[in-house]
């Protein structure tokens, strides 16, 4: 097991060592899981297709929740709500 501290930036930046990271080049995306005192990364691209779509559309949902508890949300119709939602 390899392991090296990282600090976090005011950004809320975490930079990952350069022993650490070999393998990754810029634009590569990351799941992170929080589980109890611990940070998880996953690369996405060691991921299912199905799981990768499953983890978009919660982050989806869970996006619209908030925007909804904001009062950002608009009215459409069903046909207009479909047609979007088929677009994405």
């Amino acid at each position: 097991m390899e392991y090296a501290i990282a600090k976090v930036s005011t950004k809320g930046q975490i930079v990952i060592p350069r022993n650490m990271r070999k393998d990754i080049k810029h634009g590569d995306e990351f799941l992170v899981v929080r589980e109890g005192g611990r940070l998880l990364l996953k690369s996405m691209s060691t991921l299912t297709a199905d799981l990768k779509e499953d983890l978009i559309f919660a982050e989806r949902v869970e996006q619209a929740w908030q925007d909804y508890d904001k009062g950002k949300f608009k009215k459409k119709s069903r046909e207009d709500f479909l047609k979007e939602l088929v677009s994405c």
